[in-house]
């Protein structure tokens, strides 16, 4: 291990830089009357998505002689979902989030999310306030927005809403992943890889880019469109071949949640992954009236780095994880 590794990988430039987006930040919500709030970073239960990991630990204080487990969270979205359900009105939170993944350029297993909900606000709504937020972060005064159904439409020249099997993976073969997913079962995980390929590097290289109206199998927390009962009220924001936000109309039906809970655990059995506690706190706070809502994760980290034009998480983070 090199003996320079205890110190920072940040410059102190690019430290005052984040702590004056930190600021920037604050001082937009504090514009709009929205809440800061604070929540716990460990939580009883998990997240039950297919595509994520929580770390975990286990208290073994006063009253826990046989130890409680507890998981990291990937997001504070659970908790904060339950400062709503009881009456906080509009909120945010920046705060760390932990997911046992991958590491790289832009991604480190602990990282800072800013993450609010606007009360009244379908996904539209958010995605003008994400704008906006954008536009006095980074400076940006345009964007591009597309359904997920129109950009595979111009960019593949494929409807991923109807076309079979067959004609997703023939698809791959124009990016040399046809071998991937020439066995592969699960749709979205198709489209998902056709998604990265073949849409990720034509949009938001200049302006951010939404995508928004994603397959209702692809958003397990967001409501199903009225219009189109195939997709569901979910965005993502792009920029700079950066995936920068996710956001959501907020599913408020409390025995929905759940069988998509339980859907997920039963998903995981089926790939040899482990179940995970389903969070009932959360469900409960459903049942007992939930607003309606609209909420949205941004990675801040990723925010950093594009205010300053830089080329990885570990230019903008004091001490990612191998300095930690």
């Amino acid at each position: 291990m090199s003996e320079l590794n205890w110190q920072p990988s940040a410059s102190f430039t690019a430290l005052r830089a984040r702590a004056s987006v930190l600021n920037s930040i604050r001082q937009f919500f504090a514009a709009r009357d929205v809440l800061e709030v604070d929540t716990p970073a460990m939580s009883q239960a998990a997240v039950t998505d297919v595509h994520l990991d929580a770390f975990s630990t286990v208290f073994v204080g006063p009253g826990y002689s046989q130890g409680l487990p507890l998981y990291l969270q990937t997001s504070p979205e659970f908790h904060m979902k339950r400062l709503l359900a009881a009456g906080s009105g509009c909120i945010y939170q920046m705060s760390k989030s932990f997911r046992n993944e991958e590491a790289g350029r832009h991604h480190n297993p602990e990282f800072t999310m800013l993450e609010w909900y606007r009360l009244g606000f379908d996904h539209f709504q958010l995605m003008d306030e994400m704008s906006e937020l954008l536009t006095l972060v980074l400076g940006t005064a345009k964007e591009q927005r597309f359904t997920y159904q129109n950009a595979f439409k111009q960019f593949l020249q494929l409807d991923p809403l109807t076309a079979t099997m067959d004609e997703l993976r023939q698809a791959g073969k124009a990016y040399n992943v046809y071998d991937v997913v020439e066995h592969e079962t699960d749709r979205d995980t198709i489209l998902q890889l056709l998604f990265y390929v073949g849409v990720e590097s034509q949009i938001g290289q200049d302006v951010p880019c939404f995508i928004y109206d994603f397959p209702a199998s692809q958003a397990a927390l967001a409501r199903i469109s009225q219009q189109d009962t195939r997709v569901a009220e979910r965005f993502e924001v792009y920029f700079k071949g950066i995936e920068l936000a996710n956001g959501f109309h907020e599913l408020a039906d409390a025995k929905e949640q759940l069988r998509r809970f339980k859907a997920d655990n039963a998903k995981r059995k089926t790939m040899d992954l482990p179940e995970q506690p389903i969070d009932y706190h959360l469900i409960d706070a459903l049942t007992a009236g939930f607003p309606d809502c609209a909420g949205v994760a941004l990675g801040i980290d990723r925010l950093v780095m594009l205010t300053i034009g830089a080329n990885s998480l570990d230019e903008v983070m004091a001490f990612p994880t191998p300095r930690a």
